[in-house]
């Protein structure tokens, strides 16, 4: 059980044979990516051809621009998930670890999330979220009143 101050902790330096058995363990990785790069270079075909020089290799001939020329709401939706994901990883931490950081700990993560709030309300304000057929035909309008 952990004392309930937590400067009563004992904290030693690891010892030789810690770092000896890192150094080997990271020696061990090391050797064997090596080994199978190296391996995978010597056995691996090399052909060159034309088609292989091609960009595309699918047998599509690019006839394009690879840029899309509509609304992408989808790309929004992905990074807003990955954003707020990444926050939920950090709150579960600190949840798991709140009985050890204390009030200090919990004005840390109150803040975190509060900075987050205000970039979803920066991203409210500015339109971001706004998806909808009618912010579409908005933005039109503010294109074409630019040009």
């Amino acid at each position: 059980m952990l004392p309930a101050n937590p400067s009563q902790l004992i904290v030693t330096p690891p010892d030789f044979e810690s770092y000896l058995a890192l150094g080997i363990y990271t020696g061990i990785a090391i050797f064997l990516i090596a080994v199978l790069l190296l391996l995978s270079w010597g056995f691996g075909q090399k052909t060159r051809s034309q088609q292989k020089q091609e960009p595309y290799e699918s047998g599509i001939l690019p006839l394009d621009n690879a840029r899309l020329k509509g609304p992408v709401p989808f790309y929004l939706v992905a990074i807003f998930f990955v954003i707020f994901d990444v926050e939920v990883i950090f709150v579960a931490s600190w949840a798991v670890a709140s009985d050890r950081l204390g009030w200090p700990g919990f004005a840390h993560i109150c803040f975190f999330i509060f900075i987050l709030f205000l970039g979803l309300v920066h991203i409210w304000k500015t339109g971001g979220l706004d998806w909808g057929p009618r912010a579409q035909r908005e933005s039109r309008k503010v294109e074409r009143s630019v040009t």
